[in-house]
């Protein structure tokens, strides 16, 4: 079972003509009122893909709540572990411009009273994965990767966006995921920034598996048993949002489901890829089906150097 600790939020996502700058305005024709949050994208992504997940997170007792779950619960994700708040749902507004890169912001609301002790023991097991970001409290994702870790379970975290998290959590994960802005920020000043060197030195840092997304580049990957240059599928974008949500909620799915690492990292950027073309996170997100007619017009990974 994947069972995703993490945020729930609604999106309002507004396409224009360009992203604001300090101060500016800049008028658009339309918006976008759907469900998001880096937790629920992934936990939607994952079991449209074929996954059996279970969320734990909160939101308000709010009309953005029902928002917020509508997708995981059409994703037939068990929502018995997301409770209500004080404060009202997350909430954030993504901006668009015409070559599909975005700006975003976000008011955690309820995400900031999520606490690792809303999962219970029990399902901490051999048999679990636990996917986690960093949308909720740091200190919690601490203390669930030290709890599942201590019973066996499976734990990947995407690092978005980036946060410190003690030198022991982190090397207690099994798979770390981020983009190249978030390595270089774990990295330090005077790490390397090259994305193949870069992730080789996060790999040996830790000792677990280490993925750095590229955006339109793909992503490069450094395992124990190897690396790999991930290929972007060949698309022609409208909007990036939700792309890397994709990526890692399919990456975690296909894991969690017995995948090799490098069948469930080809399987992510086929998905990732098909969420660029079309607005808005979680209605983005591929069902399996999708997947699996375009997993042959990904190119081949190749090893790394």
């Amino acid at each position: 079972m994947l069972l995703v600790f993490g945020s729930v939020n609604v999106d309002l996502v507004f396409a224009l003509p360009h992203l604001p700058g300090a101060g500016e305005t800049v008028l658009g024709d339309s918006y976008v009122l759907a469900a998001g949050g880096k937790g629920a994208n992934q936990a939607v992504a994952a079991a449209r893909d074929g996954a059996r997940v279970a969320m734990a997170g909160k939101v308000g007792r709010d009309g953005f709540a029902e928002i917020g779950l509508a997708e995981l619960r059409g994703a037939r994700v068990d929502l018995a572990l997301v409770t209500a708040g004080e404060r009202p749902t997350g909430c954030a507004a993504v901006c668009v411009d015409a070559a599909a890169e975005n700006l975003i912001a976000v008011a955690g609301g309820a995400n900031r009273e999520v606490v690792a002790a809303q999962v219970p023991d029990d399902l901490l097991r051999t048999d679990t994965t636990v996917l986690m970001q960093m949308e909720v409290p740091p200190a919690e994702n601490a203390a669930l990767i030290a709890r599942a870790k201590a019973r066996g379970g499976r734990c990947i975290l995407n690092l978005a966006p980036a946060a410190a998290l003690p030198e022991a959590a982190l090397a207690a994960l099994d798979v770390l995921v981020l983009n190249e802005g978030e390595a270089a920020w774990l990295a330090g000043p005077g790490g390397a920034t090259e994305p193949h060197t870069l992730v080789r030195a996060l790999q040996r840092r830790w000792g677990n598996v280490v993925v750095i997304t590229l955006g339109a580049q793909g992503a490069v990957a450094v395992g124990p048993d190897g690396g790999w240059r991930v290929p972007a599928l060949p698309v022609r974008p409208i909007d990036t949002v939700g792309a890397g949500d994709a990526f890692v909620g399919v990456l975690a799915g296909a894991l969690d489901r017995g995948a090799t690492l490098e069948r469930a990292l080809a399987r992510a950027a086929t998905a990732s890829g098909i969420a660029c073309e079309t607005r808005g996170a979680q209605p983005s997100l591929p069902h399996a089906a999708a997947i699996d007619a375009r997993l042959a017009s990904l190119p081949p990974l190749a090893a790394l150097d």
